[in-house]
């Protein structure tokens, strides 16, 4: 009989499929090659790939958009935000306010696109003398109406302000989740932008991942009722929820207000979960814009075209910092965050 607290069991595609406030989430992992001098990847090495749609997982990696390095050169957004999760490797960013950073594993940019930004996001090839292997997720979450025209900017939480919870279940297994974003048991996560629906405590917006040692036992503990809560299940063999047994590559989507047993499985298993309240608007996208309306989206395109978003102001759309240079982050207003 199937599980009263499952609502769908479904295959993770790409990107994965999400519910209300989110909009989607895209899961990297891409085994680099040494990088050049340039922190690209030589030329040799990209025989034979769809350059600048490189989407197919050729000797391990993608090239994306980029050409000479790999990721995400330079394109607008309007109306939503983007939070990447750093697991491995580094992200180079750029915008067009003038701000910039590198952020690398254990670490989670947070940034509202507003009204309009354009942005970069390129992996560095930093090493020459190892692979340079990035994981990242990056999560597209909602804006409410009355936040599509908010100023845009972003926000770093470094990984040292995530909270980390490590523990045993009864059988001496252990068990590691991150909070992103929201709240677990007792543990804060670091504030979102200001802007953002994450940021009022009352959409009960939850961001975790979750690593599981081979065998052991988890449980998800209830919350309210009136949001969406999904597992996405993406690396290890196979687990159990409520008694249900699901392979890898799957989302899970559960009932909120109900404790969910997860046993794991005989390998070591990562997990993400995303949980929030739905903003329950209706939702107009196309591409890189997210609005309420066509005609919304129409005019997007017409202000872009219009006023570029503010431009670009970096020598190259596929900007990269310097190879010395360690994880930082420059804001618009000229302020400087070291680590």
């Amino acid at each position: 009989m199937k599980s009263n607290k499952i609502i769908q069991i479904m295959p993770l595609g790409f990107p994965w499929e999400t519910q209300d406030p989110f909009l989607f989430c895209a899961y990297h992992r891409d085994e680099y090659p040494k990088g050049d001098d340039q922190m690209g990847i030589s030329s040799d090495i990209l025989k034979g790939r769809n350059i600048g749609q490189d989407f197919e997982l050729k000797d391990g990696f993608r090239m994306y958009h980029g050409s000479h390095k790999p990721g995400f050169p330079y394109h607008p957004h309007r109306g939503f935000e983007t939070i990447t999760i750093n697991k491995e490797g580094f992200v180079d960013h750029t915008d067009s306010l003038g701000a910039a950073g590198r952020f690398g594993a254990g670490d989670v940019q947070w940034m509202t696109a507003g009204k309009g930004i354009q942005h970069s996001e390129m992996f560095p090839m930093i090493y020459k003398n190892k692979k340079n292997p990035l994981e990242i997720f990056q999560v597209w979450l909602n804006l409410p109406k009355a936040s599509k025209f908010v100023e845009p900017h972003f926000r770093m939480l470094w990984r040292d302000t995530i909270p980390l919870i490590k523990y045993k279940d009864k059988d001496g297994h252990t068990i590691e989740i991150e909070v992103i974003a929201g709240k677990y048991k007792n543990e804060m996560a670091p504030e979102p932008t200001p802007d953002s629906w994450a940021f009022n405590p009352k959409n009960n917006v939850c961001i975790l991942t979750i690593k599981m040692d081979a065998n052991a036992t988890w449980k998800l503990p209830e919350t309210s009722g009136d949001v969406n809560r999904t597992l996405y299940y993406y690396d290890g063999d196979k687990i159990e929820v409520d008694g249900e047994s699901i392979k890898k590559d799957h989302f899970i989507q559960v009932v909120p207000d109900k404790n969910i047993i997860i046993k794991n499985g005989s390998q070591k298993s990562r997990l993400l979960m995303l949980q929030g309240k739905p903003i329950n608007e209706p939702v107009a996208k196309y591409g890189p814009f997210v609005m309420n309306s066509q005609s919304e989206i129409q005019q997007a395109f017409a202000d872009y075209q219009r006023t570029q978003f503010g431009g670009w102001p970096w020598p190259d759309k596929e900007q990269i910092h310097d190879r010395s240079k360690g994880r930082f982050a420059l804001h618009a207003d000229g302020k400087e965050e070291v680590k």
